[in-house]
């Protein structure tokens, strides 16, 4: 499996975390709109080693891993369990960690709308939007909700347009969008208890 992949000075990277259990489509499609409405150079799926807030234990890493290098085929995208290697749990840490391993890089934190409405729960939370901006992406019966959270209230003046989310990767945080569009209703959860796996 990927660890550390390639990244240079000048790229810009949006980070997309995430159990993936199992990959799909909706991932694809959120992926493929981060890469044109953030103008990143690259995406990284970073494919977690679990997730501190569910109390299910996922597929084994590799399994998922696999899954998500046969579904997500596009040359910007790069499938990576770099987590597994950096040691970290929480995202905040992950991040931290990458910005010191490529000082060069220009982050972006993708994550969809429904993350955005319990992001008050993660651990570092403020540090994060503090230190990477974010794009938020669509996802059904979500936008109403996200747009509420906690975290969009508290920092609602460094919202930028969706119109102007092409600058996002070279703003000071600070700095988050919330991108509306076309959706795919679909879920890991439902796909979980239906016992589909591609």
């Amino acid at each position: 499996m990927i660890g550390h992949p390639l990244g240079v000075p000048g790229l810009t990277v949006g980070l997309l975390g995430g159990s993936f259990d199992p990959p799909h489509e909706g991932h694809v499609h959120i992926t493929k709109q981060a890469i044109k409405a953030f103008n990143l150079s690259r995406i990284w799926w970073l494919v977690s080693p679990g997730n501190p807030l569910k109390e299910r234990e996922p597929q084994t890493i590799s399994k998922r891993f696999h899954a998500s290098k046969r579904i997500m085929q596009h040359p910007a995208v790069t499938i990576t369990n770099i987590e597994s290697s950096l040691r970290t749990r929480f995202t905040a840490e992950t991040i931290y960690k990458l910005q010191r391993i490529y000082p060069g890089v220009k982050f972006v934190w993708l994550m969809g709308a429904d993350n955005l409405v319990n992001f008050h729960h993660w651990d570092e939370w403020n540090w994060i939007v503090k230190n990477v901006p974010i794009g938020v992406l669509a996802r059904p019966g979500e936008q109403i909700k996200a747009g509420l959270s906690p975290a969009a209230v508290r920092y609602r003046h460094f919202r930028i347009p969706a119109e102007e989310s092409f600058r996002l990767s070279n703003l000071t945080p600070p700095a988050w969008t919330l991108l509306i569009g076309p959706m795919r209703n679909i879920s890991s959860t439902e796909l979980r208890e239906k016992g589909v796996w591609p």
